[in-house]
């Protein structure tokens, strides 16, 4: 079956499935495999609970007239997304970077919806799967869309971008992570800057830069751009920070207008050009700075980035859903900023760093270690070997609860900041 005829059939869906948990009725069901799953076994399943087709890559399959076969349901997924995009021709913004581009995609739309009806990247789908799922719930009603895309290896930004095909690109930073993958720092920035290279290909793109990034602004070439960042630079939206402690509070102005304050719910000074991002994003689409504002003030997260969570005993700031170098020393210097009787900062490993990995963990330790009046208790293998004497290590998230049930502290501040599959987002409920 071509694409254009499997649009069509899609049109009249008007939904697609990869989760044999959940059949809308009416929707097509794409087969696809994983390491521990090949979803053509669930494909009759999924004709069986209200499907209307199964797009199927296993030629041993009985006959249905229901089964779409191809080559590859993966691959035919991702056509499909990139000829539904194509078909409905509606602006898109796709934002990438290191660190801070889901906070600056959830900012983003938050100030899109003011007077945009947007299509934008839910919690983490921000990969091969996840970002065809996301192009596929445009429909006619739309007017925008904004797409965040992730990497872990070099050519995977420039793979996304040709099924997203965007008109405006933002690269939130560059950092130190998935070094394992990327091979190098350099590598990073080569991956992450092919978002930009991609929009020079093709006519009418411009980007959103971050202007104060040295690294990112060598990247440009001719791209045209609205620049964001540090006050007194001339930059097309300027801002900078008043507090935060612990919440962020900020002033910021659009070129030519007057200055407007913003309190917000996000932890970290590090979250202020994540904010000027979405207002910049937001100017040049019609929305107002007071608009802007007022969505960023409005916005609380609640997906383990930079959450302040109180419980019954302490004051938890909760950055569990990844960390790398970069972040991580974001993260620390925020909380040596924010005063408190008490404080304790549990970190778990960084993931994927490869031969720098000893390196980067023991700098962690150092720059912790080197907050005053801070109790530090580390959690993971890597970084076993630079334990200090003051401070507590633990084989895993396990250990950690165990002692928390026995020993638990109260009247703290604490930083619990690490990689997704340390799991330390499982310790709120135990602090």
């Amino acid at each position: 079956m071509e694409i254009s005829q499997l649009h069509q059939l899609f049109l009249q869906c008007g939904e697609v499935t990869t989760d044999s948990r959940c059949l809308p009725s009416g929707s097509i069901f794409f087969a696809l495999r994983g390491e521990r799953f090949d979803g053509n076994a669930f494909a009759a399943k999924a004709l069986e609970g209200g499907c209307a087709y199964a797009v199927v890559d296993d030629e041993n399959l009985p006959a249905d007239p229901r089964f779409i076969r191809v080559e590859n349901a993966l691959t035919t997924l991702q056509q499909l997304a990139a000829f539904h995009r194509k078909h409905l021709g509606i602006p898109i913004l796709q934002i990438t970077g290191t660190n801070g581009k889901t906070t600056t995609k959830e900012l983003t739309a938050a100030v899109l919806a003011e007077n945009h009806h947007i299509v934008y990247t839910q919690g983490n789908l921000n990969n091969h799967i996840g970002v065809p799922l996301t192009l596929l719930r445009l429909t006619s009603e739309h007017d925008m869309g904004v797409i965040e895309t992730g990497a872990n290896h070099p050519g995977e930004i420039d793979f996304l971008s040709r099924i997203v095909d965007a008109n405006e690109g933002l690269i939130t930073n560059v950092g130190r992570a998935h070094l394992e993958g990327f091979g190098s720092f350099e590598g990073v920035v080569q991956t992450k800057t092919e978002l930009y290279r991609y929009l020079q290909s093709k006519p009418n793109t411009s980007i959103f830069l971050h202007a104060d990034n040295e690294i990112l602004a060598r990247h440009v070439g001719t791209l045209p751009t609205v620049t964001y960042g540090s006050v007194g630079n001339g930059f097309d939206v300027e801002g900078e920070v008043i507090d935060c402690t612990p919440f962020l509070r900020f002033r910021f102005r659009v070129r030519g207008e007057e200055w407007h304050e913003v309190q917000t719910q996000l932890i970290g000074s590090y979250n202020l050009p994540n904010a000027l991002a979405a207002i910049a994003v937001g100017s040049r689409h019609g929305i107002s700075a007071k608009q802007a504002a007022d969505a960023i003030a409005r916005y609380a997260p609640s997906n383990r980035r930079s959450e302040l969570v109180k419980t019954a005993r302490n004051r938890l700031i909760v950055d569990a859903y990844n960390a790398n170098p970069t972040s991580m020393k974001a993260a620390l210097d925020n909380f040596a900023l924010i005063a408190s009787p008490r404080k304790l900062a549990i970190l778990g490993e960084m993931r994927e760093l490869g031969e720098v990995s000893a390196e980067e963990h023991r700098r962690v330790v150092e720059q912790a270690s080197a907050i005053p009046d801070t109790e530090l208790w580390l959690v993971g293998e890597n970084f076993r070997p630079f334990v200090p004497k003051n401070a507590r290590w633990f084989a895993d998230v396990e250990a950690v609860k165990q002692t928390l049930q026995s020993d638990c502290p109260s009247d703290a501040l604490i930083l619990v900041k690490g990689s997704n599959g340390t799991r330390l987002f499982q310790l709120p409920e135990f602090l």
